[in-house]
């Protein structure tokens, strides 16, 4: 368990909240949990190793945004894990930290952009049927309404002349649009080809703000497009068969870089339009939120693999190099021996192949042949994948002498839109069929049997679990759902509107598709289950309700099977503090062995 412990306590950049690079190209503001909690730090773009903490008290800071003359930096904070988050200042010459939404009564996103002279700052929040974009005045401190939409919201950039906002807005499933609107007329007006509204995200304005780059699976996966505002035309720079995404233009030649997803790898692509296409890669791993320097000559990053943690990266494109900028790993951990999983598929049901990750037990164990341990860990999302990524437990796991299968399942990104959509209104199904046909993988290439496999996984990966044990109870040792929902009666009931929105649009409306309902949720099929389960749920989470798994619990209690439940009372859905996190890893462990006997 010490080695364990150690693992967990490796910080790390947080790829999901980026980081943010100055006007001057200097210094690079980011979130990293270098002391046990999500701070804001920033660090020299020339000194190495050079970082300085600039947040300090309770919460997870994120996503920094520097103002246009760089003497301040707004930055998100979740106070608790339920994800209300605040915007703060911090103003860079007198240290002096400012909470602008201390008066605003609803929830707030995480996504905020400052106009171009750096008056004021547009925010998204969440209000009572309705979703809204508010204008922040640095001045005088007035909040004004812009526009309101009837669906959620995901981000939001100002254009470099300030009249027009591009803002994503959630609509069918997880697909989303890019909608322009005119800070002067107040009009919408959506990105579309031939009047047909485009499912696109990641809008990032050309420096001039005559074009928007963006991504769009138009075609099948996700490409890389540019829209001509003044013409309505689209250009397609990638058509490859892969997954592209984060686009971002340089300001200063006719070059734009993107993060191209293959299967589980995920590099870095950049192309001077109508020329040369490369591709840069540091290892086989993958990388996040390519942003250039002012001059155009460097690219700032973050990268991650098996065997790094996430870390920010500088790419020279005069030179062709990386350097690392961040280094996260301690001393002590960088001769281990990390596991690096093959890239598997297997066959499911329906005569589809499912995509996976497969870490095979450390090959210096004795009796390699026999039948070991082995974990079929399920993502979370849907819309997320297993990649070549930063993943300690797994490799932890291997090297101890388990099998560990990580699938794709249908409903993963990273394989085309047909493969993403898959699940829709059939989560809980197709999935699930796809998980159990892994563990029927597993037993048939003689990694394992039913008396040794264990299923786990967190969000819909925990939801997933359930699923699995209630559909083939037989075929597990036992399952361990982290911060799962189970009732989507119940979750629904308690969830916030926006992540209503997205439980009709993947699962249908509640009351046309009542049955569909009732059969999507593990709670009502408990009695089904014949191995010990364990439940892990944080009081603060808005998405998948502690009260699922506690009135889970109780129903496996009343039954007379196992089941050990953990609530964590001040976590949200992401464990944020470092205590927690070692110990949810711990107690899953513990687990682990004691349901094999280990």
């Amino acid at each position: 368990m010490k080695l364990l412990e150690q693992l967990f306590r490796v910080p790390y950049v947080n790829s999901e909240s980026g980081f943010d690079i100055s006007p001057d190209g200097q210094k690079i503001a980011f979130s990293w949990n270098l002391n046990g909690n999500w701070d804001i730090y920033i660090t020299s773009v020339k000194g190495k190793w050079d970082t300085e903490k600039i947040t300090n008290g309770e919460g997870g800071k994120f996503h920094p945004c520097w103002s246009p003359d760089g003497k301040t930096l707004a930055y998100a904070l979740d106070k608790n894990g339920n994800e209300s988050y605040h915007i703060h200042l911090f103003k860079m010459d007198v240290r002096e930290d400012v909470d602008i939404s201390s008066g605003i009564t609803y929830p707030l996103q995480p996504h905020y952009d400052w106009s171009p002279d750096g008056t004021r700052i547009i925010y998204l929040t969440i209000e009572d049927g309705f979703y809204g974009v508010y204008s922040y005045s640095i001045p005088d401190g007035r909040n004004d309404h812009l526009c309101s939409f009837d669906q959620p919201l995901r981000d939001i950039v100002w254009s470099p002349d300030g009249y027009l906002l591009a803002i994503e807005e959630e609509t069918a499933g997880s697909d989303s649009s890019i909608i322009l609107f005119d800070m002067v007329s107040g009009k919408k007006n959506p990105l579309s080809i031939n009047e047909k509204i485009l499912n696109a995200k990641n809008p990032n304005w050309v420096p001039d703000g005559s074009k928007l780059l963006f991504s769009s699976d138009e075609l099948g996966f996700h490409n890389i497009g540019i829209f001509d505002i003044v013409t309505g035309k689209v250009e397609w720079q990638s058509d490859e068969g892969t997954e592209d995404t984060q686009p971002v233009w340089s300001p200063s030649k006719n070059q734009i870089a993107y993060v191209q997803n293959s299967g589980s790898i995920a590099n870095l692509m950049i192309k001077d339009l109508g020329d040369i296409l490369s591709s840069q890669k540091i290892g086989k791993g993958v990388f996040y939120s390519p942003k250039y320097l002012p001059g155009g000559n460097e690219i700032c990053v973050i990268y991650e693999d098996p065997r790094h943690p996430p870390d920010l990266w500088l790419y020279s494109l005069n030179e062709g190099t990386f350097s690392q900028l961040t280094n996260s790993m301690p001393e002590e951990l960088k001769s281990y021996k990390f596991v690096i999983p093959d890239e598997i598929t297997y066959p499911s049901h329906g005569g589809v192949n499912v995509p996976a990750l497969l870490y095979r037990p450390h090959k210096n164990l004795k009796d390699i042949e026999k039948n070991r341990p082995a974990i079929v860990n399920i993502h979370g999302g849907p819309d997320w994948l297993y990649q070549f990524i930063w993943n300690p437990f797994m490799s932890y796991l291997s090297s101890k002498g388990w099998t560990v299968l990580a699938p794709n399942y249908r409903g993963s990104t990273g394989y085309g839109r047909e493969w993403q959509i898959a699940s829709r209104y059939r989560m809980g199904e197709v999935d699930t069929d796809d998980v159990i046909a892994g563990a029927e993988f597993l037993i048939r290439e003689k990694f394992s049997h039913p008396s040794r496999i264990i299923v786990t996984g967190r969000s819909h990966g925990g939801y997933l679990t359930m699923m699995c044990l209630i559909k083939q109870p037989d075929l597990w040792a036992g399952g361990s759902a982290v911060v799962p929902f189970l009732n989507l009666f119940n979750a629904h009931e308690e969830s916030r509107q926006d992540l209503k929105h997205w439980n009709i649009e993947n699962f249908g409306d509640p009351v046309e598709n009542h049955d569909r309902w009732v059969e999507g949720s593990p709670y009502y099929f408990l009695d089904r289950i014949k191995v010990p389960v364990q439940l892990i749920s944080s009081a603060h989470d808005v998405r998948c309700p502690a009260s699922d798994a506690i009135a889970s619990h109780k129903k496996l209690q009343e039954l007379g099977l196992p089941s050990e439940l953990i609530v964590f009372p001040d976590e949200g859905h992401e464990l944020m503090r470092i205590e927690n996190i070692v110990e949810s890893y711990k107690s899953q462990m513990k687990y682990f062995n004691k349901v094999l006997k280990e």
